[in-house]
């Protein structure tokens, strides 16, 4: 029975790892997937050793926890990924200045995407808004971008789309306002 719970649970340590650092700062498995923007059935999942989150969302949940370099590296390898893979620490000397820090650079994305649907999500870290499009054949909405904001960013943005929108209304002109004929001569 013990080997049907490891298949069940592959990754149980990592889980139990993950759920009390989650409690360590006293907080819920909303507000945990809010603030690194992940599904909170996912979070609960990886709490329950379930499934292994990508080594991108684990690096969230690291950051997120404010995890300490040597337990970064632990909680990398319960996971089971190499060490080498982990881009945050490379301390193969623990010679002073043989830390290396990785610095990721994504490149920008300026591609304009359309959406037809929006889903937006406040929390105590701010608000996050989901845009979906309607474009598979049974018409469920498909994700296609994800922003996050503070919820003072989201009022400006909520103020600068208001007047951006005022402005693009066409401006009614004198002869197309009604009652003009009273005013002409023939």
């Amino acid at each position: 029975m013990s080997e049907q719970r490891d298949t069940d649970q592959p990754f149980k340590p990592l889980g139990i790892r993950l759920k009390r650092l989650r409690e360590k700062l006293q907080e819920s498995l909303a507000e945990v997937s809010g603030a690194v923007e992940i599904d909170s059935d996912a979070l609960l999942a990886f709490e329950q050793g379930k499934n292994r989150p990508s080594k991108d969302i684990l690096l969230l949940l690291i950051s997120y926890f404010d995890v300490n370099e040597d337990d970064a590296i632990k909680l990398w390898k319960t996971a089971g990924y190499s060490h080498d893979e982990l881009p945050l620490f490379n301390t193969r000397s623990n010679e002073p200045g043989n830390i290396i820090q990785t610095i990721l650079v994504m490149p920008v994305d300026t591609r304009v995407i359309y959406t037809d649907q929006v889903n937006v999500m406040v929390n105590n870290h701010g608000v996050i808004m989901n845009f979906m499009q309607s474009i598979t054949s049974n018409g469920q909405p498909v994700p296609v971008a994800r922003l996050g904001m503070s919820k003072e960013h989201a009022k400006s943005v909520l103020e600068v789309l208001q007047k951006t929108l005022e402005q693009s209304e066409p401006k009614a002109l004198p002869e197309s306002l009604p009652n003009t004929d009273k005013h002409r001569k023939n």
